[in-house]
C-alpha cells in the first residue's frame, strides 16, 4: 500500500522535531526516525487501528507520546496529522476537524 504524508502531518513532524531537539542533542532526529518507522508500518497494517472521530484511524507511536491520524483510500494511506497525545482532547478534535 502506498503512503502519502500530507503537508499538515509534515508540519506536525517538524514541530515535534524542534520540540525534542531543544530537550537534548539528537533527540529530534530520533523522534523523526521513530515516527517515520511507525508510519512505514502502515504499508502493511493500514486500517487495523482504532477509529477516532468516526473517520480517522489512530496509530500510537511506539516510542513517543504521539499518534498518527490517517485514512485509507483505495490503495493509499493518507496521513493527516501526527499529534502529541498529551494535548487536550478538545484541541486534538479541533485540529482534526480543520
Amino acid at each position: 500500500m502506498k503512503i502519502q504524508i500530507l503537508e499538515s502531518a509534515r508540519r506536525d513532524l517538524v514541530e515535534g522535531f524542534y520540540f525534542y531537539d531543544k530537550q537534548a542533542d539528537g533527540i529530534g532526529s530520533y523522534f523523526l526516525n521513530s515516527l517515520y518507522l511507525d508510519i512505514e508500518t502502515l504499508a502493511d497494517n493500514a486500517g487495523i487501528h482504532p477509529v477516532y472521530l468516526k473517520e480517522f484511524h489512530r496509530l500510537l507511536s511506539a516510542h513517543f507520546p504521539f499518534a498518527v491520524y490517517y485514512k485509507v483510500r483505495q490503495d493509499t494511506v493518507l496521513v493527516y496529522a501526527v499529534l502529541d497525545c498529551r494535548r487536550k482532547p478538545a484541541w486534538i478534535r479541533s485540529r482534526l476537524q480543520t
